[in-house]
């Protein structure tokens, strides 16, 4: 069956490529998809040009378009067995995360379905008073136009609805190119896209590997808004290509996110401290933009804080995602594991001390599959490539603090500036610490939570623009500005 989707028809890829997807669980084959080359990302480009200049999605009214997002997440719940199935499949992540997974999937579609009326909470016109008589001048705002839809593979479906949805709900059309390592969600996104009503040319969908598939979407006139979720160095790249003809780009590049916990927090919730610590950084085998893989820790209890962290995170299961004893899963694949491996191996050089972990994970059926155990590096200095560079995998490197303001300037030394946390009982402190780190979001006494109403996105390298909340919406938006002149006279410039 062909799996590329360009003018509301599914397609083979043009040169015949197909590519091999296989569980990172255990190496089995899940499927042979079709591989896409530059030729077919230029017809899905041109199909959407098409779709949004003839008008027939960007002059739908408000109204519509959210029924239609609503429609959707109706869709999304019917069919949440099946996604989850093939996202675990595909990533190799725990069957009930991969269940949380759609069931978030579909609070975004309702979010945008929903929320501040039929435009989204977006001002689409607003009158400006110029202070002269005889004219009429207002702000509108219009559909962008041809978006260009780039997501990661960590969380497949995930990532594509906080584009998907704004970009829908905004009147654009869009080229949707996911992971090449986990394409069967999006795949059926598309389905029930069209299952909804979507008309022809609105939604399009290529599969396959960056270099060939993604490069057009940056490059392309046609394009006018390329939003990558994804690594530093490939959103540089995007950003570059992109300025050859002015393209708006909204980028989310990962981050190296602190975790402070001061000796309060410690000594009145001990369990819940220690807990979120490890959620915080192991969650999805620590293959998480957002994992707080950086733990500063008050001096005064960094000793027994770390002791309990390793003997905690040692007894983490692994396991594959059908397995219901599994706490976390494997990394994507081998090549990822191989560089989280030299991550570890780097730290170590560079004078980490290895608590926990290190290398693969073997023995008790997980010999197929690509597993790194929950990994603690300590003795840890601001300055080592380790803590300023992201694995993106369960490593999990200790800083120590001796005050609030070193706290804060550890916390803030790093070219990323995603996401953090802080951890106290001592509420003023909590307030004075949050406002001071350089972040996108921060969490107090907590990790890892989001919602859809709330914007997110990184400060510093971390990227450029919002997702999810308004602003997540009014990136998929231009703003005009209208000037009518209701009593035109000679202006007596010239004669």
């Amino acid at each position: 069956m062909p799996e590329l989707y360009v003018a509301g028809t599914w397609v083979t890829a043009r040169a015949g490529g197909r590519r091999e997807i296989r569980c990172p669980a255990d190496g089995s084959l899940v499927a042979e998809i079709d591989e896409a080359t530059a030729a077919d990302t230029e017809d899905a480009i041109g199909a959407a040009r098409a779709a949004f200049d003839e008008g027939a999605w960007s002059g739908t009214p408000h109204a519509v378009r959210a029924a239609l997002l609503l429609r959707v997440a109706d869709l999304l719940q019917r069919d949440r067995a099946q996604i989850a199935r093939m996202e675990s499949l595909d990533t190799g992540k725990r069957l009930v995360e991969s269940e949380y997974d759609v069931d978030d999937v579909t609070s975004v579609f309702r979010h945008y379905g929903t929320s501040g009326g039929t435009s989204g909470g977006v001002s689409l016109e607003r009158e400006v008073d110029t202070g002269r008589d005889g004219i009429a001048s207002r702000i509108v705002r219009e559909p962008l136009g041809v978006c260009a839809l780039i997501t990661p593979w960590n969380y497949p479906l995930l990532q594509v609805s906080w584009k998907v949805a704004p970009c829908l709900l905004a009147g654009n059309t869009f080229v949707l190119k996911p992971s090449e390592l986990t394409p069967h969600s999006a795949i059926h996104l598309m389905r029930l896209l069209e299952e909804a009503g979507l008309p022809a040319g609105v939604a399009n969908l290529v599969l396959g590997a960056g270099a060939a598939a993604g490069a057009p979407l940056s490059t392309d006139p046609r394009v006018d808004l390329v939003s990558f979720t994804g690594g530093l160095e490939t959103g540089k790249r995007l950003m570059a290509n992109a300025s050859h003809t002015v393209k708006k780009v909204a980028l989310e590049l990962g981050g190296k996110n602190p975790n402070i916990v001061f000796a309060d927090s410690y000594e009145s919730a001990r369990e819940a401290v220690v807990d979120m610590a490890l959620t915080a950084v192991f969650l999805h085998s620590g293959q998480v933009c957002s994992a707080g893989a950086r733990l500063l820790v008050e001096e005064t209890i960094h000793d027994e804080f770390v002791a309990e962290l390793v003997r905690r995170a040692g007894a983490i299961r692994l396991g594959g995602p059908f397995d219901p004893d599994a706490e976390t899963g494997p990394l994507i694949s081998q090549g990822h594991l191989d560089k989280v491996t030299a991550y570890v191996d780097a730290a170590v050089a560079e004078g980490a001390s290895l608590r926990l972990g290190g290398r693969r994970a073997t023995g008790d059926g997980l010999d197929d599959g690509f597993y790194f155990p929950p990994t603690i590096l300590d003795d840890c200095e601001t300055s080592m490539r380790c803590v300023q560079e992201e694995s993106f995998g369960p490593v999990l490197t200790v800083e120590t603090f001796a005050d609030e303001d070193d706290a804060v300037r550890i916390a803030n030394d790093s070219i990323y500036g995603l996401a953090g946390g802080v951890w106290t009982a001592d509420e003023a402190k909590a307030e004075r610490v949050a406002r001071r780190l350089r972040m996108g979001t921060v969490w107090i006494n907590d990790y890892h939570p989001y919602v859809a109403q709330a914007e997110w996105g990184g400060y510093k390298q971390s990227g450029i623009g919002r997702e999810l909340g308004l602003a997540g919406l009014e990136e998929y938006y231009e703003t005009k500005h209208i000037w009518r002149n209701t009593l035109p006279e000679p202006q007596g410039w010239f004669g």
